[in-house]
């Protein structure tokens, strides 16, 4: 069982961004699904992309990075 603790998830440590300057959104795509969560610049429209979304853990767990509380938007 050792030889597979390098498979477990570790825990990830709380990171923060300019509440003031960026909104947490999801980027999703009309023809294919994909899904991408990042922030977006609420002055310029700029998106950066931080994390692939394949299921609601990958989600969870980008909201448990940042402390995202609220419903995330949705831009396509």
């Amino acid at each position: 069982m050792k030889a597979f603790q390098w498979l477990k998830r570790k825990n990830v440590p709380g990171e923060s961004y300019d509440h003031e300057q960026l909104e947490p959104v999801i980027r999703c795509s009309i023809c294919n699904g994909e899904q991408v969560a990042g922030f977006r610049d609420r002055q310029s429209g700029r998106f950066t992309e931080i994390m692939l979304l394949r299921s609601e853990d990958d989600l969870r767990m980008f909201c448990e990075k940042y402390g995202i509380t609220e419903n995330i938007k949705r831009i396509y």
